[in-house]
């Protein structure tokens, strides 16, 4: 039976990847979390999880070697998806030793314990598009080769994943592939980026909860938008179609446009026929990646990958998953 590690499996992404995994494979899948994280994105799964039917959760840290050393024995992982990050650019400037240790070692960590317990494991390392950071516009769309400029303390904990990866390729001949995800959203999206921040915002103005005003950092940023479902089917992808050691990937989706016009489209399918928007100093970084836009065409041309989930349905469903939040909690205060 073919046994799969997911690291950060309650996440936005590995909860979407879960249940890929689970619709499209038979495979026994162990989600790897750290005890106080919220099984809210996995609840719908709750019944098959520790009883036998295929989920199996694995407690652990990436900050602590031990945890990791313990769940990369209890999952003996044929296939793994290392997702778990601290993966908040603003809170990493707040935090950068954590943010690099989490990111960094604990990438360290997890594949020291994989070369030591399962070196024949197929391994997607998740970098992000943050590396390549301030860009020119004469360099884009932006290929694997372009140079890395990290504008974050985030970014610059990636560009230490990302080169992690390809080291345990090169040094010790084990299959690790790496990916430079450009924007990706959806349902489950955490409140602390911006659109999901804006859908957020927008159900609570619907809901009565707060005064018609969506507050924003930078409007500005240009970023081509993918659907987390489809860049999940992108990684299985990757991992199951001719998988290459020490190859990395930009992937991302086919629809470019601003920040602004991101959050126009998102006040446009709102029920509220009037919301004002407002800078907010707090929510704007010292320094920000503003140019996103990625040419795919090396991952496309390796597994065939096409995006096929429109911008809007993914606004549609992210607005749509943030109305149900929001009249759970209201219903919960109003009992």
């Amino acid at each position: 039976m073919t046994r799969v590690l997911i690291t950060g499996v309650t996440g936005m992404v590995g909860s979407h990847l879960l249940d890929y995994l689970i619709d499209q494979t038979d495979w026994t899948i162990y989600g790897m979390l750290r005890w106080r994280s919220s099984l809210d994105n996995i609840s719908h799964h709750v019944r098959r999880i520790n009883s036998g039917d295929r989920i199996n959760l694995v407690y652990a840290d990436l900050r602590d070697s031990m945890s990791i050393d313990h769940a990369v024995q209890s999952a003996l992982p044929d296939y793994v998806f290392h997702l778990a990050a601290q993966s908040y650019p603003k809170t990493s400037f707040d935090s950068p030793l954590e943010t690099m240790d989490t990111n960094i070692q604990g990438t360290e960590r997890l594949l020291g314990a994989l070369r030591r317990h399962c070196k024949e494991a197929i391994i997607h390392v998740c970098s992000s598009s943050e590396v390549f950071g301030r860009v020119s516009s004469d360099k884009l769309p932006i290929n694997e080769e372009c140079t890395f400029h990290p504008a974050s303390p985030y970014a610059i904990s990636k560009v230490g994943t990302d080169l992690i990866g390809r080291y345990y390729a090169e040094a010790y001949g084990m299959c690790v592939m790496t990916t430079r995800m450009f924007t990706h959203t959806g349902p489950r999206r955490g409140d602390v980026f911006a659109e999901s921040s804006f859908a957020k915002q927008i159900a609570m103005i619907e809901a009565g909860l707060i005064e018609p005003v969506v507050k924003t950092g930078n409007l500005d940023s240009l970023r081509t938008w993918a659907d987390v479902r489809d860049a999940v089917r992108a990684y299985y992808m990757m991992l199951t179609i001719k998988p290459t050691p020490g190859e990395y990937y930009n992937i991302g989706g086919d629809f470019t446009l601003s920040v602004r016009d991101m959050l126009t489209k998102l006040i446009e399918l709102s029920k509220y026929s009037s919301i004002e928007v407002k800078t907010d100093p707090e929510r704007l970084r010292p320094i920000d990646a503003d140019l996103q836009v990625p040419d795919i065409n090396k991952f496309r041309n390796h597994t065939g990958w096409q995006p096929t989930i429109k911008f809007e349905k993914t606004m549609v469903d992210l607005l749509n998953y943030w109305r149900d939040q929001v009249k759970l909690k209201k219903d919960f205060l109003t009992r």
